[in-house]
Order: structure tokens, then C-alpha cells, then sequence
């Protein structure tokens, strides 16, 4: 496929050939719980090039794609009754507001990595995500924002949780502010790597897609890692 025709559309279980013992070259087919798939394009770690992700950028899905995936985590989201969303920069914000729509908010709260002359030091946290290495960020939340937030239930969104570290800044940024999310939502878990910086949050994280980290020999296919390996 090309890179451009990945993330357009969600299709029946079994549509895409490959499992986890014969491994996949190209895709990854990422499934809902109810057994549809969408193709993910395998993304080649760097370092030796024996390790790669299935990625997913929200912001070049299709709309249906979006949207499915909206729809989805919003059920996940429910229970947990949240009462404002806030949105991770960047590709986080268009699932969050998709989200916040369909819980029937009327709006979402999106934290910010560009610096505005009335955000303060103490309201900020450094960042950085496994698809953007060297490139740390600083994020902030806006204190305008602070009364939509207070003593509320709130629900973080972003696109994937991967390695934990960008979602654990999240919450040392909000934790600055007196802020304990009730819930953290994203479209896709990726790996398991995330899970032990995050512990103390596991049973607060949902999402509608998961996906193993990938290795391969040689110019073999791409195959799972074991649960547990980084």
C-alpha cells in the first residue's frame, strides 16, 4: 500500500492476511473488540532495524476512521461519567474534541506546547514522545482554564500511548495544577512498555486499538514481541 492509503477505512475480521506466528510485512491489522480491522503501517524503530511499531497518526485517518474510533472510545469513556475532556497536543486534540462532542460537552480543554505570554513556569513540564526522539517539548496548561477543570471529573485524550512518558508528564503537569483525572482515553495502547511508569494508572486507561511492538531477522516478516519485552 501506499503510505497515504493507510488509516482510510475499518473492515471486516480476516480481510488482511497474516497472524502473529506467520508475521506481517507492510501492516499491522490492529483489531476492535468487535473483530474489525484497520491496517496500520509497520514503522521501523531506529537503532538496527530490527524492531518497528504499527503506527497510527490520527490526523491523516479518514474521517470514518475518526469517527469509528471517536464512537468507540466514547463507550469506553462513559462510565467513568467525566465532565470535561482535555485534549494532549497534537494529535490528540481532534480525537479529543470528536470525544467531547459525543459525551454532549460543549466543549474541551486542550493543553498547549506553544508558550503564550500569560502562561506561567509553574503550570509547565517538559516532553517528548517515541516518534519525535531529540525533540523534547514543553507543555502547558493554560491557568484561564484552571475553573473548567477544578473539581471536576476529568478525561485526558491523546492518539497512543507507546512508552508512557509523554502520558506520564500529562500528569505531572496536571497534578501541578491540583488536577487527578478520573480516566485517560487514546485510540491505540502500543506495546506493553507503557505500563510500568504508569502502573498506578492501568486501571484508569482505556482504549479501542492495541498493538504489540514488532521484531524481525534479517528481511524476515515482522512478528510480536514477547508480552513484557522492550
Amino acid at each position: 500500500m501506499e503510505p497515504h492509503s493507510f488509516w482510510q477505512q475499518i473492515v471486516p475480521k480476516g480481510t488482511y492476511p497474516g497472524d502473529p506466528e506467520a508475521g506481517y510485512f507492510g501492516g499491522y491489522p490492529a483489531q476492535l473488540a468487535d473483530g474489525r480491522e484497520l491496517l496500520l503501517p509497520i514503522r521501523v524503530l531506529p537503532g538496527d532495524g530490527t524492531r518497528a511499531v504499527a503506527s497510527l497518526i490520527i490526523n491523516q485517518a479518514s474521517f470514518a476512521v475518526e469517527d469509528a474510533l471517536a464512537e468507540q472510545l466514547t463507550g469506553l469513556l462513559a462510565p467513568h461519567a467525566p465532565d470535561v475532556v482535555v485534549g494532549v497536543p497534537t494529535l490528540g486534540l481532534p480525537l479529543a474534541n470528536n470525544v467531547a462532542r459525543r459525551l454532549g460537552h460543549p466543549r474541551m480543554v486542550a493543553l498547549g506546547t506553544s508558550r503564550k505570554f500569560w502562561y506561567v513556569e509553574d503550570l509547565s513540564e517538559p516532553i517528548s514522545s517515541i516518534t519525535s526522539p531529540g525533540l523534547g517539548k514543553t507543555m502547558f496548561v493554560d491557568p484561564r482554564m484552571l475553573p473548567l477543570l477544578e473539581g471536576k471529573r476529568v478525561a485526558v485524550i491523546d492518539d497512543v500511548i507507546s512508552s508512557g512518558t509523554s502520558t506520564a508528564a500529562v500528569l505531572r503537569l496536571l497534578g501541578k495544577a491540583g488536577i487527578e483525572p478520573v480516566v485517560i482515553g487514546v485510540a491505540m495502547l502500543q506495546g506493553t512498555r507503557w505500563q510500568e511508569p504508569l502502573a498506578p494508572w492501568r486501571e484508569r486507561i482505556v482504549a479501542p486499538l492495541s498493538s504489540p511492538l514488532l521484531q524481525r531477522t534479517g528481511e524476515g516478516p515482522w512478528r510480536p514481541l514477547p508480552n513484557g519485552t522492550s
